[in-house]
């Protein structure tokens, strides 16, 4: 199980493709996750970027355990395609990001 929620990397995929206008707010929302969060978050853009295999989830977060010197939300917006490693992360992972990022857009 990932220790974030489907929810809460959509929110960042939505955020991300709008780092123009939404670049505070995409720092403000990153920088309140939970360090367990923020480590999953670059585990799942590693895995999408094809630094890790999705069978490698646990090593990708060890090693965005370990080797965090940067801020999150910093280190992230350093990649012009964050959105689509995160999308394809979650894919990697058996996880609908389109799902996840269209009820966010249209509560139920």
């Amino acid at each position: 199980m990932l220790p974030i929620s489907t929810d809460k990397v959509a929110e960042v995929i939505i955020l991300a493709r709008e780092l123009d206008r939404a670049e505070n707010e995409f720092d403000g929302f990153v920088d309140q996750l939970t360090e367990d969060e923020q480590t999953a978050l670059v585990a799942i853009f590693w895995i999408g970027r094809g630094s890790f295999d999705a069978d490698d989830l646990q090593q990708a977060i060890a090693t965005a355990e370990a080797e965090a010197t940067t801020p999150t939300a910093q280190y992230l917006k350093g990649s012009p395609h964050l959105a689509d490693h995160l999308e394809n992360g979650l894919e990697a992972l058996g996880i609908n990001a389109g799902a996840a990022e269209d009820d966010l857009y249209r509560p139920t």
